[in-house]
Order: C-alpha cells, then structure tokens, then sequence
C-alpha cells in the first residue's frame, strides 16, 4: 500500500559544518514546492489554483470567473505527522460575491471552527479530519494525505461524520514535457456524491475532476476533456449500480390499493380507489371493492395522496440530480442549457433504463461570445453562427426549443427566432445584454426566463452589462420598482398581448435574496435536518455579501416585490411556468409553495406543475393526470396536498413508467435520512 511521504519541518542549526549547510540546503529544496494548476469548463480555461509549501505549511490561491461569476479563495493550513490538518484558515468569496472567514484548530486535544454556520468545539483523542466549508478543490488532496496514511483509508470527520477514500484506478497522461502515471480516487462523506480526484505516483495532487470541471496541473490541459469523462463514467457507474439494486420492475400488474387520486381538471382529491398499473401505462382505476387479482403485486397506499408526476421546467441535468429528483416526485423536466456530449447520453441512459431519471425535454442552449459568456452550450461570434446553430438543434432531433443566453446581441434574435418557428422550435431565455424585455417579444420569444431578467429593464440603464454580476446584485433595487409605472405595464402588456409566458424561478432568486449567513435558509428549513450535516451547513451561507442592515432590508424588500410582480403577471393572465435553475427535487416543492405564496390556490400550484406543464410541452395525450392509458408517473405521499403544500416532500413511492422506486430506501445512499416507512407490499 502506497503511502505519501511529507516533508518534515526544518531545523537550522547556526553552528553547523559545510557538509550540514549542504544537507540543510538539499532539505529546505525538498520542502519548499510551488505548483500550478489550470481551472477548465467545457475546454475553456477560466481560472487559476496555485500551491505553494513551505515545510509543513502550504498556502492555496485559487479563483476562477465564468458567466461573469466565479469563487476567489485564499488557504493556509499546517499539518501533523498524520498528514491531518491541525490549523487551516479560509477567508475570500463564493461564486456569487458572499465574503467569508473559516478558520479551523486543534489545540491539546481540542478541535474549533468557525465558519459561516457558526462555531463548534469537539474533544479529539484520535486522528481527525475537519470537513471545510469554503474549501478549494486542493482541500480533496488534504484529506486524502491523511487518508492515505491510514489503514483503513477511514477516518472521523468534524463537525460530523466519516470520510473515506476509495481507490478507483491507475492510468498514464500525456503532458507538454511527457508522460506521468496517475491514479484516481473517490472520497466520499463529505457530501451527497463522492469527490473524485487524481494522485500523481508521488501521491502529489494532480487534478479535481467532475463530468463539467476540472482542476488540473499545468502542462496537462490536454487530458482534460479524457479525465472529465473518468468522473462521468465514474458517477453513471454509481448510478447504475443504485438503479439495479432499487428500481422495482414488477413483471406482473401493480395494485396500488386505497390512495386518494389528485384529478387536476376539477382540482379535486378522489375518493380512496386503487390504481392498476400495466407494463408503463395506468390500466385501471377501481372501487375500493374491487379485489387484488390474482398474480398481482399489491402495494398498501394507506390512504394517501396519489400524485401525477411534477415537472422542473429549468433543469441543468446531471446523473446526481436525475435520481434525486424521480425520489421526490419529479418525473419530468425541461433541461433548460447543457452540453450536448452530457445532455443527449444522459437522455439515453435513462430512456434504457440504465439509470433512473426523469423524461427530458430538450433546450438548444446558444450563447454569444464575450468576455463574460458562460462556457455551457453551444457559442456564436457571428448572426450566422448563431442562425446555423438554430438549424443545428433543429436537425439533432429531440430539442423542443432553443434557449437565447446573455452574450447573444438582441439584434441577432429576430432572424433566430424566424428560422426557429419555421423548423418547428419555440424561442425561450434570457434577455440579452443592452435589450429589453419589450424588445424580444417583438422579436419571437415565447417565453422569457427569470423574474429578474424582466425585471432588471424597469431599474437599470439601456447601457447596463447584465452579463456581468449586475444581472444579481441589481436584484436588490427591485424595491424601488412602482408597478403601475408605464415602463413596467408597457412590459406586461407586451407579455399578455403576445401570449409570451414566463417562468420566474422564484426558488432561487428566494434563496440569493433571503440567505443570510448562519440561518437556515428558509428554502430549504422544511427538509433540511434531513440532510448529510455537509449540507445543513451549507443550508446557513449566503449567497451573497450583504454589506449593511440596509441592503439586508433591501434585499428582502426586492423579494416581496418579486412576489408582488408574479402575482400580477398570474392576474394578468400571463403563463407562468414553474422551474428551479436549483438542481429540482426538493427545490421544485418549494416553487410549487412559492406559486401557492403568489396568488395560485394549493391545487392550483400542483396543477401547474403537472398537467399544465404537460398540455404546455404538447405531452397532454400521455402525461399530466393519473387516468387509463396514460404513461403511470406519478408519487405517493401520506397527507393531502390540497391542504398542505409541505405534504409533496414526504414521498412514500415513485412510479415512473411503472418502474417503482421507494425513496426510503434509497436516501441512505446519500446520507439522506428517510421521510416515510416503505408501504407493505405483498406478492411480489
């Protein structure tokens, strides 16, 4: 077993010989280390990670821009004989602009933190690794030296939990002055999916890998592209390994006996029935009287509430979000910018059944090019590119819409739009920098996305660059806004005359606004002492720097006006259209409440996010309701919906297609504690 050799502190000694100074000068070489790394997103370099080790100290730089956002983090941390942390100090900013301090200690026995949940304190009688809060990718190689040197690769983490570093597999990669042999890792418990990263044969760091992302050593960057990929193999692996293990594919027909079924045309709750499921259609629905047939699998619904299957209409979709949003009932999404190298195998596997997930509508994500563009989807310099782009996605197959982003210049979205419609596309996004709302209406949109991006024309200049952090930090001005303004009603006449809907995420901007460092934000109170203890604490950061009390009331101000606009736009008869930008599942439960909050009544909100979302997608034939012949996507919860909205985040079982899956046995994986027992099931 391999072990990583770390450099001892010196010892200078004044009075020593020429043959010592020699060995002391040889030693402080060894000990002193500077090392380079490049931060890549989808080929394209946006950042830096620099390491320098001086002895047993080491000081990380690490920062990194795309989409006009990114982290910028500054580390010091030094370490005892085990290779673990015994001082470790954070200060910088997360990807939105919230500054932070996180300091770390362990002093005779005793281990302090402070970070932005607050401060803790544990005795320590073993070796110990401190989970970081604000931790760059090179925090991945300072456990896993201490791992390394452990037995059993296993040990105890602060504030809670354990680590563990699996190894995965050794391989060569090409560099600029030659080849190196590497080997990958998976560390896992410090957050609901593994970290995976790579040693070099000298157990140095060497790369943070994930299918989107990576942090590699200079003279590398060439492998990246390959060594993305090892992670995605790496995670589709886990995921198929979970869906062998826990997906229930009944060979005969499935009772589901004594729910109640949520009938979104009268936004009524049956009375208790029993839904027959066949093959990946909805048979029958009985009288409770009708008996259990025979050879079927009969599962207990106790009386619950049986629920079409949700859909998230602003999904980024990865394998990690695929499952976790089928566990809370989202059967269905509209992925709304990937690549397509993700985005079209990831639709694959689960269409096969190799993975579980939800059914995906397809966005064509373009994006023009500057200094700021996100590295996501496909990118234009020229109107042509930008109109060839169209025709591209329309020709793929399997894309419902193309998706307009920040960078693109507004005067390209007329002709954009016009081939768009022709080839059967709808026209959805962002406004672009310096246009207006108004005028992507007028040029073919057929939805705008994010309550901010309209709402960002009625408080910012003509001039203003929204592809900057303008486009959030501008969100707290939102209080100065009057809404009976000519500026603000010529927008939402433009949006109602035009049937131009509008999907507002309000979930997210929610979260951004409202998150204050150490509370529990609010998004997320109902569910998250449910969580790993990785994302309670992240539950309490901001995500943004709030200066002073003012902005604080600002921000807070900004989000009820958002509420305030919303519920206007549903008065004025606007589509609105729910979706998270959030990553789903539980998130998407908190955009049915928040729609709830703006004006729709409780079934109201459930329709909208589930018949409603399948008439607007041209899906109503075979989705939407729970009726015979349709496609069987649907959950169970125990209570009523209709009268609690929290109800949809306690989710007893998931059928998608008729494949069923029971949340709670699954959670674990995750270090998710379950919400609901398992319902009994007989005959299977």
């Amino acid at each position: 077993m391999r072990k990583v050799q770390f450099a001892a502190a010196l010892t200078l000694v004044a009075a020593a010989a020429c043959s010592q100074s020699n060995d002391a000068a040889d030693t402080a070489a060894e000990a002193t280390k500077q090392e380079s790394f490049a931060v890549i997103t989808a080929g394209a370099r946006i950042g830096h990670l620099k390491v320098d080790t001086q002895g047993d100290q080491i000081t990380v730089d690490y920062d990194f821009k795309n989409n006009g956002r990114g982290p910028t983090i500054a580390e010091t941390a030094t370490f005892d004989q085990s290779g673990a942390p015994v001082s470790w100090s954070l200060s910088g900013s997360t990807t939105f602009g919230n500054e932070f301090e996180e300091t770390y200690a362990l002093t005779d026995g005793i281990a302090t933190w402070t970070d932005a949940s607050g401060s803790g304190e544990a005795s320590v009688d073993e070796p110990t690794l401190y989970i970081s809060q604000f931790g760059s990718p090179y925090a991945a190689f300072i456990y896993a030296r201490a791992l390394l040197n452990d037995p059993d690769r296993s040990m105890p983490a602060l504030p809670a939990g354990t680590l563990r570093l699996t190894e995965m597999e050794s391989l060569t990669v090409q560099g600029t002055d030659g080849e190196a042999s590497v080997t990958t890792y998976a560390l896992t418990g410090a957050d609901l999916n593994p970290d995976y990263f790579i040693l070099d044969d000298d157990g140095a760091f060497f790369a943070y890998i994930t299918p989107r992302f990576i942090t590699i050593r200079e003279g590398f960057e060439a492998e990246e592209e390959r060594l993305r990929n090892l992670a995605a193999d790496y995670g589709a692996k886990r995921y198929e390994d979970i869906q062998a293990r826990f997906a229930h594919d009944y060979e005969t027909p499935v009772r589901i006996r004594n729910v109640r079924v949520f009938q979104p045309e009268t936004l009524n709750m049956s009375e208790p029935v029993s839904v027959v499921v066949s093959g990946d259609r909805i048979a029958a629905i009985n009288p409770l009287d009708v008996p259990t047939g025979e050879g079927e699998v009969e599962i207990d619904g106790a009386g619950g509430s049986l629920l079409p299957g949700l859909y998230d209409m602003h999904a980024h979709l990865g394998d990690n979000q695929a499952l976790l949003n089928i566990l809370a009932g989202v059967t269905s999404v509209r992925d709304m910018g990937n690549e397509i190298d993700v985005l079209e195998p990831l639709r694959d596997r689960i269409e096969n059944g190799v993975i579980a997930g939800p059914r995906i509508s397809m966005s064509g994500f373009i994006e023009g090019v500057s200094k700021t563009n996100s590295s996501t989807g496909e990118l234009a310099a020229t109107e042509e590119d930008a109109v060839n782009l169209v025709r591209m996605f329309a020709e793929r197959g399997g894309y419902h819409q193309i998706k307009v982003y920040s960078s693109i210049k507004g005067a390209w979205v007329p002709a954009m739009a016009d081939l768009a419609h022709e080839l059967g596309l709808r026209v959805a996004g962002h406004v672009p920098a310096f246009s207006s709302p108004v005028e992507m209406i007028e040029a073919g949109y057929d939805e705008l996305t994010h309550i901010n991006q309209v709402m960002l024309s009625w408080v910012l200049p003509p001039d203003a660059d929204t592809r900057t952090m303008l486009r959030i930090t501008g969100i707290q001005r939102f209080v100065e806004i009057d809404l009976e303004s000519e500026k603000v009603q010529r927008t939402i006449n433009a949006m109602a005359d035009n049937d131009v809907a509008h999907e507002p995420t309000i979930v997210i901007h929610e979260y951004a606004m409202l998150g204050r460092n150490g509370e529990t934000n609010r998004a997320v109170a109902d569910y998250i002492d449910h969580m790993p203890v990785g994302v309670q604490r992240n539950a309490k950061v901001a995500m943004l720097n709030i200066a002073d009390p003012e902005e604080d009331a600002r921000y807070r101000d900004s989000f009820d006006k958002i509420i305030e606009t919303v519920s206007m736009m549903r008065e004025r008869g606007i589509f609105l259209v729910p979706g998270t930008d959030f990553g789903g599942a539980f998130q998407l439960h908190r955009e049915v409440e928040l729609f709830h909050k703006a004006g729709f009544t409780r079934a109201e909100a459930l329709r909208r996010a589930s018949y409603d979302m399948s008439q607007y997608l041209g899906l109503g034939d075979s989705r939407g309701a729970i009726e015979p012949g349709k496609l069987a996507d649907f959950f169970l919860v125990p209570g009523d919906p209709t009268q609690d909205l929290k109800a949809i985040k306690t989710v007893a079982l998931v059928s998608r297609g008729g494949t069923i899956y029971y949340p709670s046995e699954i959670y674990p994986e995750f270090g998710i504690r379950p919400f609901t027992e398992v319902p009994p099931v007989r005959g299977e």
